[in-house]
């Protein structure tokens, strides 16, 4: 660790002359053993010094303290097994309570023993903590550079010297530094171990992080959560056999499904008023239902087995609904022998009582019978929402005796997948981030974020009754998605959302549940505490549409509120019709949240006032100054929402992706057409019965409405009439193009999608 700092609380004004003599040698010794000291004199200074201080290494606090009580915990609360000596006036420790006692790490009395010997103590504790802190193979990293030695092996920029020869490489050397280039190392480098074989720090490390996620088994993946998906695919199906897939999966699974010759099933989602991806309802994972589903395909016939060998479920959603995990393995566990939740965005389920059983690695021995226990595999992609390099991601495997992984078979898959080449600085960084989440660090991280994003959601709703509640200005304002009203469980008194209990909302899953029937969510088929919406994954609701799917007179698209967010340099993670996504990651801070607040506030002045389109989005304007120039903010959104409303986009958008088109051909059978050449492009008026050659995913949602080899339908189908939706928007309003992967536009707005000859 680069930096070490001593918290020292103590009330220096009430010290006298002697001892405030005595702490200030005791500093000055630490400074001169290269520690930093960073002094509180009251409580509420060491707990803003805890809070905001991740370099401390050990910490010093006075029992005469204003509440030392608070400062112990908090200490306690943010770091694992950091060194915290007492200072104490009294004879005896034997008055402290018991759990003080327990959590020091030795006592100080400061007169009387030299300032020397204390402040080695202190040093000795915070080296001894700072050696610790780093993971297996960060630390040995760190070890090796350290050395100096000369480079014989690639990369070929030798530590970054190549660099140093071009002007354009200095450049580029001196942007990044020459730490990077000095860690970015060869599988030459036999001391830090091997991605393949598993061994050594890298293998250390995939150990480490199994037991901080609660894995039986895990593997470090370097080319994202995309990779890892299909690895646990290839090690899992063998061709021809039947797998149940989620409707709602991400694109690489299919990929899997392509390489390995599966042939899936597929289990529905349902959806809502907003165009939101809601769960799969637990009747339809039910052992019947399934059996009904199989025998309903057109795959069941000719596969290699009349049962299903493997599941795929997204657990959470892309925005943030969450199964109760056990539960669903309880449901398919009937079914099938494996099941792989694809969390690719909730790495740090593990980490927080609030997601309690709805992570992949929570369905343990305890949770299900071996019996009924299916082998658990969980795909996380570490750098979404933890804090590791991008396309960082890792494998956790759960055993369970009726289908277990076994190693070797599994890391053949594994090798065809990864690289000869590993980055070195990416496997740190996998190995930071799972050390991070550590003990009390991925509690107090996960806190941090959840209370972020419940104060931002319950700033809105306050902001949006005030301007109701004043009169003065048009009653409008954004909103997020969540439930209207709470329940304290343990006084059963009702709260309105925005008045709740921060403590309620941040600690009781209940509050954040999707109830049977409730009207917030929109969404039908729910078990009690079968879902949950996950707080940190907020979507802002604007005008126009409710959850049940209700169209208001007055609207405005998200997709305009996203780019004027984008003009004042706010990037959101997603865009529906009338929502859109941010994530409250671990780097967020209430400066970052207050500034999208008061864009928000901004953005309703705008259109309240009747600013013109060549004001608020000037780049619209100067690309498209025809259509745009002569419009005002609120006449746009009018004219948006119109458009919306007649083509009636969220619903078709409902019936499309919850009654998919019949299956002609599996996913591999399709791609070996496709790389035969017997595919051609056809327009999209003249596409009815045909088969697609290729996925047709739309953004929004971003999940396929078109499979490989799935029939287009008839052309008043309800996918031929979506995509006829979207491709009439965008022709009507250039500039906001719908993000469409596999199709390919005219530049008069037609769309052609590849099909099969």
């Amino acid at each position: 660790m680069s930096r070490s700092t001593v918290l020292v609380a103590l009330d220096r004004p009430s010290n006298g002359a002697v001892t405030r003599d005595q702490l200030d040698r005791i500093c000055a010794c630490l400074s001169d053993e290269g520690h930093a000291v960073a002094w509180a004199d009251t409580a509420e200074d060491a707990l803003a010094l805890t809070q905001s201080r991740a370099d401390l290494s050990a910490a010093l606090v006075s029992w005469d303290l204003d509440t030392p009580e608070t400062v112990l915990k908090a200490l306690m609360g943010r770091f694992t097994k950091l060194p915290v000596f007492l200072v104490t006036t009294a004879t005896s420790v034997d008055d402290l309570p018991l759990w003080v006692s327990e959590v020091v790490s030795g006592y100080v009395w400061l007169l009387e023993d030299t300032p020397a010997f204390i402040a080695g103590r202190i040093g000795v504790a915070a080296q001894r903590y700072l050696d610790g802190v780093l993971p297996p193979f960060f630390r040995e990293l760190l070890r090796f550079e350290d050395t100096h030695e000369y480079s014989w092996h690639t990369p070929a920029h030798a530590g970054g010297v190549a660099f140093l020869k071009s002007p354009v490489g200095r450049a580029f050397f001196d942007y990044y530094g020459e730490r990077l280039f000095r860690t970015d190392l060869s599988i030459s480098v036999a001391e830090l171990g091997s991605l393949f074989e598993h061994s050594g720090p890298i293998g250390e490390a995939e150990r480490n992080a199994a037991r901080i996620f609660g894995a039986d088994l895990t593997y470090f993946v370097l080319h994202g959560d995309s990779t890892a998906d299909r690895i646990a695919c290839h090690a899992s199906i063998a061709a021809d056999e039947l797998v149940l897939v989620d409707r709602n999966c991400h694109k690489a699974i299919y990929h899997g499904l392509t390489l390995t010759g599966g042939r899936p099933v597929y289990l529905v989602p349902t959806r809502n008023g907003y165009g939101l991806m809601g769960p799969i309802p637990p009747s339809v994972m039910a052992a019947e239902a399934v059996a009904a589903q199989i025998r309903r395909s057109p795959f069941t016939e000719g596969a290699a087995g009349a049962e299903p060998v493997y599941a795929v479920i997204t657990n959470s959603t892309y925005d943030g609904l969450c199964y109760d995990a056990v539960r669903v393995a309880e449901l398919l566990g009937a079914s099938v022998p494996r099941l792989h939740l694809d969390e690719a965005w909730f790495a740090y389920a593990r980490f927080n009582p609030l997601y309690a059983r709805r992570y992949g690695m929570s369905v343990d021995a305890d949770a299900l019978t071996d019996d009924v226990r299916p082998t658990i595999f969980s795909t996380q992609s570490t750098h979404k929402l933890l804090a590791a390099m991008s396309q960082s991601s890792m494998v956790h495997v759960k055993n369970s005796p009726r289908s277990p992984v076994e190693h070797r078979q599994f890391n053949e898959t594994f090798m065809m997948h990864a690289t000869t080449s590993p980055m070195y600085p990416m496997i740190a960084g996998l190995d930071v981030a799972a050390a991070m989440m550590d003990g009390a660090g991925g509690r107090w991280l996960t806190d941090e974020a959840i209370t972020e994003a419940i104060r931002f959601r319950q700033a809105v709703a306050r902001l949006g009754a005030r301007i109701r509640e004043a009169g003065d200005r048009p009653g409008w304002f954004f909103g997020t998605w969540q439930p209207t009203e709470v329940t304290d469980p343990a006084t059963g008194r009702l709260h309105a959302f925005a008045d709740a209990p921060l403590e309620l909302l941040r600690t009781v899953p209940g509050c954040w549940t999707l109830a049977p029937g409730a009207h917030w969510h929109g969404f039908e088929g729910m078990e009690d505490g079968y879902c949950l919406l996950d707080p940190i994954k907020v979507s802002i609701t604007c005008p126009g549409v409710d959850a049940r799917g209700n169209v208001s007179e007055m609207g405005i698209p998200a997709r305009i509120l996203t780019m004027y967010l984008e003009a004042r340099g706010i990037v959101v993670e997603k865009t529906d019709a009338y929502t859109c996504l941010i994530l409250f990651s671990m780097g967020i801070t209430k400066g970052k949240w207050g500034t999208l607040l008061d864009a928000l506030l901004d953005f309703k002045s705008l259109y309240d006032s009747e600013a013109t389109v060549t004001d608020v989005l000037p780049g619209l304007v100067k690309a498209h100054p025809d259509r745009y120039r002569h419009l005002t903010l609120s006449g746009l959104c009018a004219q948006m929402h119109t458009q919306l409303s007649k083509s009636e986009l969220t619903a078709l958008l409902d019936e499309a992706f919850t009654h998919p088109t019949p299956a002609v051909l599996t996913p591999a059978q399709t791609y070996q057409r496709l790389i035969r050449g017997g595919t051609e492009p056809v327009r999209l008026a003249d596409i009815a019965g045909r088969t697609v050659a290729t996925q047709v995913v739309t953004t929004p949602p971003g999940i396929p409405v078109l499979m490989p080899g799935e029939s287009t339908g008839d052309a008043d189908g309800p996918v031929l009439r979506y995509l006829r939706a979207l491709e009439t928007f965008d022709r009507e309003f250039p500039g906001f193009p719908s993000e469409t992967h596999g199709v390919s536009r005219e530049l008069a707005g037609s769309y052609w999608i590849t099909c099969l000859r």
